[in-house]
Parts: structure tokens; C-alpha cells; sequence
């Protein structure tokens, strides 16, 4: 299955399996990347985690993106100067447009061995055609039951996304239109 735009542009929408997406990171944390305390800032890991989920999300779609939303980062644990990160992210699952991409990291210590999960997120990217506007994304196909809860969390987490936008239209009077585009 395919669809073309007026410019000629056409993209595969044929779906594609969750697994395809995957795409995962290593990096050292270095002395410019930690905070006043001595760990790793958490500005640090959300950028390597908004770069890491935007290749799962180009992986995906087959081109560019860009990111809308971070829907929910939590930090669980610190991560030191000299930590392997492991950023492990994938396409859970596409609206029209969007992608919602979950993103695990890791830490290492490497002297010891010891690893910790330090933080999960949750963002959406927007797939876009040559001329920067929003395109059509090829659906998700899911493989097992982990990805298949995945899913259903990620719809509940656009159907939520949605619920509060209209709540805070409503609250703002009314009279400004919901915008869908770059989130279905």
C-alpha cells in the first residue's frame, strides 16, 4: 500500500513490525555532562533520548521527523561520569502521522558491572515529506505480547494527550479550534 501527496512524493505504508524500529545506543558520560551534584544532568539524557527515539521513529517511517511531544520522561536512578549509557528505543505505536516512540536507558558501571535502569520515556514524532509538512506513516504490526501492551499503553497515552487539550481549549473559552494535525 502506498500514498502519493499532490508533489509526487510517495511513501511505503505497508506495516511494518515493531522489531524493525529498534535501535539502540551506547554512550559514555563524560565530565562536561554532569550536574553541580556529580551525576549525569538530566538535560544530557533527554537529548540522547530525543536523538534515539527520533532514529527508531526515521527508522520506522522511512525519513525525517521531528519531535512533538515528550509525553512523560522519569528519572529513576543517577548515572555517574564513566557510566555506559544503553539507550534502547522503539516505535510502539503510529497514528495518521505520528509515531509514539518508548525509550529505555540504562546505566553501567564498568569497573563493577553493576546496571540500573535509570530512565523511561515516552515521546511523538511527526513523519515529514520534502516540503516539511506532515506525512502519512506506515502502521505498526506487533510481535508478541510485551509489544502488544505497549501499544494499548501508547493509545491511552494519545487518548489522554487529546483529553487534556480539549479540556484546556474548554477552559480558554471554547472558541479556538482542537488541532489534530500533528498528533493523530
Amino acid at each position: 500500500m502506498s500514498d502519493r501527496i499532490g508533489d509526487g512524493e510517495e511513501w511505503d505504508l505497508t506495516p511494518r513490525p515493531v522489531s524493525a524500529s529498534a535501535v539502540v545506543q551506547i554512550q559514555i558520560m563524560e565530565v562536561t555532562d554532569v550536574n553541580l551534584l556529580g551525576n549525569v544532568h538530566g538535560g544530557a539524557v533527554m537529548k540522547i533520548v530525543d536523538t534515539t527515539g527520533g532514529l527508531a521513529a526515521m527508522k520506522h517511517c522511512g525519513g525525517p521527523v521531528v519531535t512533538v511531544a515528550m509525553d512523560e520522561m522519569s528519572f529513576l536512578e543517577p548515572a555517574y561520569v564513566g557510566d555506559l549509557l544503553t539507550v534502547k528505543a522503539m516505535v510502539n505505536d503510529t497514528g495518521r502521522t505520528s509515531m509514539e516512540v518508548g525509550v529505555r536507558v540504562e546505566a553501567e558501571n564498568v569497573v563493577t558491572g553493576r546496571r540500573v535502569h535509570t530512565s523511561s520515556a515516552y515521546l511523538v514524532y511527526v513523519a515529514l515529506d520534502r516540503s516539511g509538512k506532515p506525512r502519512p506513516v506506515p502502521p505498526v504490526m506487533v510481535e508478541d505480547e510485551d509489544q502488544r501492551r505497549r501499544q494499548v499503553e501508547a493509545k491511552l497515552r494519545r487518548e489522554a494527550r487529546l483529553a487534556r487539550k480539549r479540556a484546556i481549549d474548554l477552559a480558554r473559552g471554547g472558541d479556538r479550534p482542537l488541532i489534530l494535525s500533528v498528533t493523530n
